[in-house]
C-alpha cells in the first residue's frame, strides 16, 4: 500500500512536470516590471562604458597629478571593477575605483560613474592613504577595509576578504610594475610613488 501511494505521488509529479506549471500572467508580468526597474537603476547601458584606452589615459594623468605609480592604480581598478566604469558593488561602491557614496561626496565627485571623476578622486584618496600609512600594502588594506581598521589592528586587518584583496592587488601591482619598468625604465618607490 505504501509503495502504491509513493508510485501515485511520483506519477502525479511526472504529470505536473510534463504539463508545466500554471502561470499567473499578472504576477509574472509584475515580476518582469520589477526586474526591468532594477536593471534601469544599474547605470548606463554597456555601450556607454568607458573604453579601456580612455581609462589608461585617465590613469596616467591622475598618476602624474598625484605622484602615484600608475601600475598601482591599475592594480586597484583591476581588482575593484575589472575596468568596468559602471560597476556597482553589493555594498554600493561605484565606478572604476569603487568609491562609496560618502567617500565620493567627500572628494567632490558628483557622478561616480564618470570615469574621469572616479579615477581622479580614487587616486587622490589612494595618495592620502599612501602618505598616512607609508607602505603600499597598508594603503591597499586601508583602501579595502578602511583606514580605521588598519590603524586599529596596526597593520593589515585579519579579515579574510582584506587579506585576499591585498594579496591580489599586490601581485597585480608587482606584475604591472615589472612590465612597466621594462618598457619605460621608470620605477616606483616602496611607498607607491613614481620615480622618474
Amino acid at each position: 500500500m505504501e509503495i502504491d501511494n509513493e508510485l501515485a505521488a511520483i506519477a502525479r509529479r511526472v504529470d505536473e512536470i510534463s504539463t508545466g506549471p500554471v502561470i499567473d500572467t499578472a504576477a509574472f508580468n509584475g515580476l518582469l516590471d520589477v526586474a526591468y526597474a532594477r536593471s534601469s537603476d544599474a547605470g548606463p547601458p554597456a555601450a556607454a562604458r568607458t573604453p579601456r584606452a580612455d581609462i589608461e589615459r585617465l590613469v596616467k594623468a591622475s598618476a602624474a597629478d598625484y605622484g602615484v605609480d600608475p601600475a598601482l592604480i591599475d592594480a586597484i581598478i583591476e581588482k575593484e571593477s575589472a575596468f568596468d566604469s559602471h560597476a556597482t558593488s553589493s555594498a554600493g561602491a561605484r565606478g572604476l575605483m569603487q568609491l562609496m557614496p560618502e567617500t565620493a561626496a567627500a572628494l567632490g565627485v558628483t557622478d561616480s560613474y564618470d570615469a574621469a571623476q572616479n579615477v581622479t578622486a580614487g587616486t587622490r584618496y589612494l595618495r592620502g592613504l599612501l602618505e598616512r600609512f607609508g607602505k603600499v600594502e597598508l594603503a591597499v588594506a586601508a583602501y579595502n577595509a578602511g583606514p580605521d581598521a588598519v590603524r586599529r589592528y596596526g597593520g593589515v586587518p585579519p579579515y579574510q576578504e582584506t587579506r585576499s584583496y591585498v594579496r591580489n592587488v599586490m601581485a597585480s601591482y608587482a606584475r604591472r610594475s615589472q612590465v612597466g619598468n621594462l618598457a619605460t625604465n621608470a620605477g616606483s618607490q616602496a611607498d607607491g610613488t613614481i620615480v622618474q
